[in-house]
């Protein structure tokens, strides 16, 4: 079976729209799994050729809880702070769009549900929401840089 980049977004287009939770499609040379409006926690990271449909929520950990195979994090971190966790591989972007104002800074506060970046997978931008409220004390990504799945995007302190 071959499946070219226009079919492979006339399929998405189509699980989109439907109500189809979990798909697999398996070629010679290829294998496309898309989940979704699953907990973040319950999507395995896998590496396939062709990527997954966005997750609808920010997985957030306590840096306590972190993975040893998420991405290296900056050393020093303080176990009072929440790691803010990419829910899947993407483009990491601090603004809605370029020339304007990032949606959060180093020490603004945040509110459970604020948008505080997008993440890009396959053209779609995803905004991902705070899950709880804090200061933000440390942005780890640099704006437009790849990101991979559960890699830490950002560290608050909750109150």
């Amino acid at each position: 079976m071959h499946l070219d980049h226009d079919q492979l977004n006339q399929l998405l287009d189509k699980l989109a729209e439907s109500d189809i939770q979990e798909f697999r499609l398996e070629g010679d040379d290829f294998r496309l799994e898309v989940r979704r409006n699953l907990p973040v926690s319950a999507v395995a990271p896998q590496m396939v050729p062709v990527a997954a449909a966005p997750a609808p929520a920010l997985e957030i950990k306590s840096t306590s809880e972190s993975s040893s195979a998420a991405p290296p994090a900056a050393a020093g971190t303080r176990s009072d702070l929440v790691d803010v966790t990419a829910p899947m591989v993407g483009t990491f972007y601090r603004a809605p769009a370029p020339g304007e104002a990032a949606f959060v800074e180093i020490g603004n506060r945040i509110s459970a549900g604020q948008t505080i970046c997008i993440l890009e997978a396959m053209k779609l931008m995803n905004e991902l929401e705070a899950e709880l409220s804090g200061e933000v004390v440390e942005i780890l990504v640099d704006n437009g840089t790849p990101v991979e799945f559960g890699q830490v995007l950002m560290r608050v302190k909750p109150g």
